[in-house]
């Protein structure tokens, strides 16, 4: 059986920094050093030490979770779901916000390592970036080798556990309903161009669009972050562009609010002239006026969901839950202006 001097040997390392890595200590350890240690822990077979690793995890009662910002309607949905699992099983939540900054999302996994933590759960959407995906996957592996359990939510690089909602399926949802009420001339207010989510959606509306025979041609796409004010502005430099625009679908609804808040100020009435879509059914998405038309993703059950995987050190392998995305009609839509209106 081999043993951790063996491991150092074989990695070109001391055992302490062997030892730094396998335990997941604060310490820091290059990322060079670390994938030789890993790389050595996997051809070796290595197994640590199961009484240290007993030590090691008999005060990891705090899971780590990373999201873009708590602050956005979707992640706080997410957050309530993964804090009532949490509280049910004595957990406490350390929740880290990223911003949106794939640097910071590295120093965070890194931090949570040092802290033991018993899971670490990527709530946030995953890059088109291959070498951050390179690097977290590294990180990631590194604290799993001690003993951590990773669940995702959303499409990421990361083999393991993962809640999986459906934003293709969703986005195909809407696109339909678009044709079925006869828009042609349709603007996208999409999210930033680097995260998964935002290709996934643009994938579904596109595929329903050109199974109606429509096309969504990049200059009626304005791609922006996820919130109210970026929403506002995508959409201001869509109706400039693209003053036959017959509706607006915006990837999140905290944009569609900023959509409707655009048509407000122009006096652009909602939806007889334009009508405006969204997406997640963010409890505000009910309460603003005209009621927001979107696609509903079950958010609080996203994170109980990821929660209960996180916690769940029993499975023998990766488990995929895939949710399931529902439109509700609202009445911010209708049928385009001059087609005939459509039985609902």
């Amino acid at each position: 059986m081999a043993t951790l001097s063996d491991v150092a040997r074989r990695a070109g390392v001391s055992p302490a920094t062997a030892s730094r890595v396998i335990n997941g200590s604060s310490k820091p350890v290059t990322d060079e050093l670390r994938e030789r240690v890993l790389r050595a822990v996997a051809e070796l077979q290595y197994v640590p030490n199961a009484h240290a690793q007993l030590l090691a995890r008999s005060h990891r009662g705090a899971v780590g979770v990373i999201v873009h910002d708590v602050s956005d309607p979707y992640f706080s949905e997410i957050t309530r779901g993964l804090q009532r699992v949490a509280t049910e099983q004595g957990r406490l939540l350390m929740i880290c916000n990223s911003y949106r900054d794939p640097e910071r999302e590295l120093e965070y996994v890194e931090l949570l390592r040092g802290q033991q933590v018993a899971a670490i759960i990527l709530a946030g959407s995953g890059y088109h970036h291959a070498e951050f995906t390179r690097l977290l996957n590294g990180k990631l592996a590194a604290y799993e080798a001690t003993g951590g359990r990773v669940a995702v939510i959303g499409r990421h690089e990361h083999s393991g556990d993962a809640v999986m909602p459906d934003n293709r399926g969703g986005a195909r949802l809407l696109g339909e309903e678009m044709c079925r009420l006869g828009h042609e001339g349709i603007g996208v207010v999409a999210g930033p161009q680097m995260l998964t989510t935002t290709t996934d959606r643009l994938t579904g509306l596109r595929e329903a669009l050109t199974a109606h025979g429509r096309d969504l041609p990049e200059h009626r796409i304005r791609y922006a972050e996820f919130d109210r004010d970026s929403g506002a502005a995508a959409t201001a430099a869509l109706l400039d562009a693209e003053p036959g625009l017959t509706a607006i679908a915006a990837l999140n609804d905290s944009m569609a609010i900023g959509a409707l808040s655009v048509l407000r100020s122009r006096a652009v009435p909602v939806p007889d002239r334009i009508s405006v879509f969204g997406f997640d059914d963010m409890p505000i998405a009910r309460d603003v006026t005209p009621a927001l038309t979107t696609v509903r993703l079950p958010l609080v059950e996203m994170g109980a969901r990821a929660m209960a995987l996180a916690l769940d050190a029993g499975a023998g392998g990766p488990r995929v839950e895939s949710l399931a995305a529902e439109l509700v009609r609202r009445d911010s839509s209708g049928p385009a202006k001059g087609a005939t209106a459509p039985h609902r």
